[in-house]
């Protein structure tokens, strides 16, 4: 094998073993919990220990319709994080910091980076990202503070029904951002076929529950430090309730 065929086969194993990271790294979203609002971090179905994780959450912010900072807090209960909704925001924005992950040649994920793990395919930071739209807006959601990588529909009001249509926009430090990859439905289908954002940063998709709906949004940026990392993975979602018909 020449060397411009090695060089070839290397980037896109490289490449194939960043996209299969993406696909299936954890992120955190919004979600009811016995009649209260929950920060969930997990994966399709699994949403996994948060109380565990409650340290590497940055920040926690609340939002009127017009995208007035409105007072909120976490709850740090046995087994969830609930958020204080007494203010009653329309909207509310996290951030977590996962740390730096390596992935070693057998397949395992270390809490470390490539310095410490010399063999490693891919070393990542990453940063998770989560914005709830509680009700309808009165105007497109707004960039809100700390969110990096952020899901934006592009009209104000939300579909009413699944199967509609919805145009959004993924923002990467407050820029729209071609390539994003981007998950109709990151709760019950999180191996779906990845969509990706046109230059304007848009991207179409069929709303997929009359229920809850949490869509995610994956970007690569370069690495902060290239010593310890391949990349920075910046995983957002978006989640938005459709109401079921009156009982």
């Amino acid at each position: 094998m020449n060397n411009i065929t090695k060089f070839v086969t290397t980037a896109a194993l490289a490449a194939s073993l960043l996209a299969s990271a993406a696909t299936h790294a954890h992120g955190i979203w919004f979600a009811q919990r016995n009649n209260q609002l929950a920060l969930l971090y997990g994966i399709g179905a699994d949403d996994l220990d948060m109380v565990k994780r409650f340290s590497m959450v940055k920040s926690i912010a609340g939002f009127d319709a017009t995208g007035k900072p409105v007072p909120t807090s976490l709850i740090k209960t046995d087994h969830l994080i609930l958020v204080d909704t007494e203010n009653q925001p329309a909207l509310v924005a996290a951030v977590l910091d996962n740390g730096t992950w390596s992935k070693t040649p057998e397949g395992k994920w270390l809490k470390k980076g490539k310095d410490e793990v010399p063999d490693a395919v891919v070393s990542e930071q990453n940063y998770k990202y989560a914005v709830l739209i509680r009700g309808q807006m009165t105007a497109p959601l707004p960039l809100l503070p700390g969110q990096t990588l952020q899901i934006l529909p592009v009209d104000a009001t939300l579909p009413a029904l699944l199967g509609q249509s919805m145009k959004l926009r993924v923002m990467y430090q407050g820029k729209p951002v071609a390539g994003a990859r981007v998950l109709h439905d990151w709760i019950n289908d999180p191996d779906s076929e990845q969509l990706k954002t046109s230059a304007d940063g848009t991207v179409t998709i069929k709303v997929r529950n009359q229920g809850l709906n949490v869509v995610v949004a994956i970007f690569n940026s370069p690495p902060e430090d290239p010593k310890k990392t391949n990349t920075v993975e910046h995983l957002a979602s978006l989640s938005f309730v459709l109401p079921h018909a009156p009982e």
